[in-house]
């Protein structure tokens, strides 16, 4: 995934344009430029061209450029940039361009974008200018003449502030999730009560893309209903016809403790109706504590981030913190991240007495240090700044392996966990999902207000563990 931050600023701090008068023949601007995967990405968003030569790298390598290239127009903008800003600048009129383009321009080619003035009609105030676009090696990648009307008046401006563009590829990160189990065979999942639109489209979209062979557990005329009018088809589809939430619950917990089905996931019910039925049925308990963790992709985030405990445990102790972080530490392991970074968040990165999520995080690390806890590097306490921030760690003197790197964020409760996950989802444009971990099957578990995208990708999740707790149960 690239940085999503696309750069747009430049050094020049103010344009000042160059009047008719003082414009001659010969006269040349210039600018320079590299092509990055995000110009491309920008200019296909803005210009809504989405030609597979620019954007499909599979496509472009089987054509005659043997790879990605811009899109033509973009050097033409370069070259509008150079007249608006340079010679003549601020004040120009466009009136016509005419472009030849000799030769592709692919990622990483070093450009020179230059504009030379080659005529001048004194009566229209007009100047043809020749154009022209070089590469690293001095090729002519683009040329081509354009004709505008110069300003008569100087104009000195400061540079407009642009807002920063940020280019997401947003759900990315989850479709790579959802791939990363396509050679698994799909798993029973007995999915609980989905008596909205969301759940059951859900469950029905993780069925067809071979992620779970769904159980439909729940009343059976409001399901047929719920599906006439939404036109879901549940043709092939077994259905547990149960009288009410209650009894979904408990109906699909003894089936997964049965041995009926090897996951179960949520769906419009209540968590604690779910989750209530799962701690009261002693076979599905395993000597772990329950805990639920959120797979994140963050778009202004380098990769994915789990987050615990945001739904289940409220205010755990240090022992209940231990099961939860090791649970974390082994679905990291499950998605393939050897040796997971922890942040033990609070609010402050000194242990202070007063502060029980610091004194708890300092004990952690250091069970950690005593093989408590394995698998995974585990620093804390951190504030969330230091967690996300290499660069704010380092002004606060912070040295931490962890700090800018991080992939699971563990939280000291569920308030602040709830919270967070939210921030991510509604206010950072994150792409979420949720499992339960500690119990004999993992639990697919997201909010109520989630769209069906999220309770794929959660299916994806459970498919994953399904698969390993066969190797290994938990």
């Amino acid at each position: 995934m690239n940085d999503p931050v696309y750069p747009v600023a430049s050094d020049q701090q103010q344009i000042v344009n160059v009047v008719y008068d003082d414009i001659y023949i010969g006269q040349r601007a210039s600018t320079e430029r590299t092509l990055t995967h995000a110009d491309i990405q920008a200019f296909a968003t803005v210009s809504g061209d989405v030609n597979p030569a620019h954007l499909d790298a599979e496509y472009a390598d089987a054509t005659l450029f043997h790879g990605v290239i811009a899109h033509g127009m973009w050097g033409g903008a370069l070259i509008s940039a150079v007249l608006g800003t340079q010679l003549p600048g601020p004040g120009t009129i466009y009136l016509e361009q005419n472009l030849h383009f000799c030769k592709p321009v692919h990622i990483g080619d070093a450009l020179t974008v230059s504009v030379t003035v080659t005529a001048k009609d004194d009566e229209k105030k007009r100047v043809t200018l020749a154009c022209e676009i070089l590469n690293q090696k001095g090729v002519t990648v683009v040329s081509g003449t354009a004709l505008v009307i110069a300003p008569t008046l100087a104009v000195a401006r400061p540079r407009a502030h642009l807002p920063t563009l940020a280019m997401f590829d947003l759900g990315a990160r989850q479709q790579a999730l959802i791939n990363s189990v396509d050679d698994l065979a799909p798993v029973l999942c007995a999915v609980v009560h989905p008596c909205d639109v969301e759940s059951l489209k859900g469950a029905l979209d993780a069925a067809r893309q071979g992620l779970i062979i769904p159980v439909l557990v729940a009343p059976a005329a409001r399901l047929q209903q719920l599906a006439s009018e939404a036109g879901l088809a549940l043709d092939g589809i077994r259905i547990v016809d149960v009288p009410h939430s209650h009894a979904a619950a408990e109906t699909a917990v003894q089936m997964a403790a049965n041995g009926e089905v090897e996951s179960l996931m949520k769906g419009s019910l209540h968590t604690d109706e779910l989750m209530s039925a799962v701690v009261q049925c002693t076979a599905m308990r395993t000597k772990r504590r329950l805990s639920h963790v959120f797979h994140l992709d963050v778009p202004m985030y380098h990769k994915v981030l789990l987050l615990t405990d945001a739904a289940l445990n409220i205010a755990p102790g240090l022992n209940e913190k231990a099961d939860i972080l090791q649970n974390a530490i082994e679905l990291a392991h499950a998605l393939q991240i050897s040796q997971p970074k922890v942040a033990l968040l609070a609010a402050v990165e000194s242990v202070n007495a007063k502060m029980q999520s610091t004194i708890d995080a300092a004990a952690l690390c250091k069970m950690a240090d005593r093989q408590q806890i394995t698998g995974a590097l585990i620093d804390g306490p951190l504030a969330f700044d230091n967690a996300i921030s290499a660069e704010a760690a380092r002004i606060k003197g912070i040295q931490s392996p962890v700090a800018g790197d991080v992939d699971i964020l563990m939280v000291p409760d569920l308030e602040s966990g709830n919270m967070m996950a939210k921030q991510f989802e509604y206010l950072a444009g994150a792409a979420t999902c949720g499992i339960v971990l500690g119990a004999r099957v993992p639990i697919a578990l997201t909010s109520r207000a989630d769209e069906a995208s999220a309770r794929v990708a959660s299916a994806a999740l459970v498919k994953l563990l399904a698969h390993q707790y066969r190797k290994k149960a938990p």
